[in-house]
């Protein structure tokens, strides 16, 4: 466990080794009382941005080899399904996280979702993926993820 300060609502990252043999990063996320919708769940858009208050500490730190994408990164698809009911009381929420596809200029990022103190072989309670594509803000394109980029992804890469 580092002893960084939490940012954006996350706690500092913990890598734990998951049930299975993918290597998974582990960052705890905290609901707060307006992620709820009118019956306590959380809702979904808060949802989404939970996951990508999760991405923060793994992929745009500046210490991660990631960290350009921080200036050039956009969301080419999401997929969220939920399996379980997730509310205040369940934070902070473990969110896991790896790599499921890694390509030229784009990888897809895998994410379960548990309740604070979940088994981390329980069903999540959410799943769901994100691909994103690096960017290059001055052309306005699409640009190769450099070979640091490719390396520190392809070391969470699932299988």
């Amino acid at each position: 466990m580092t002893n960084a300060a939490p940012r954006n609502g996350t706690s500092p990252e913990v890598e734990v080794p998951a049930v299975a043999s993918p290597r998974r990063f582990h960052t705890a996320v905290h609901v707060r009382w307006s992620d709820m919708d009118v019956f306590q769940h959380v809702n979904h858009a808060r949802m989404v941005t939970l996951l990508e208050e999760a991405r923060i500490p793994w992929l745009f730190e500046d210490d991660r080899p990631t960290v350009a994408l921080r200036n050039g990164c956009v969301l080419a698809d999401l997929h969220v399904k939920y399996r379980g009911q997730l509310r205040h009381e369940d934070t902070p929420l473990d969110i896991a996280m790896w790599i499921e596809q890694l390509r030229a200029v784009d990888f897809t990022v895998a994410y379960e979702v548990r309740a604070a103190g979940a088994a981390p072989d329980s069903p999540a309670a959410v799943t769901a993926t994100t691909q994103l594509a690096a960017f290059d803000i001055e052309t306005q394109r699409l640009r190769r993820l450099s070979l640091p980029e490719r390396d520190y992804l392809a070391h969470w890469l699932d299988g």
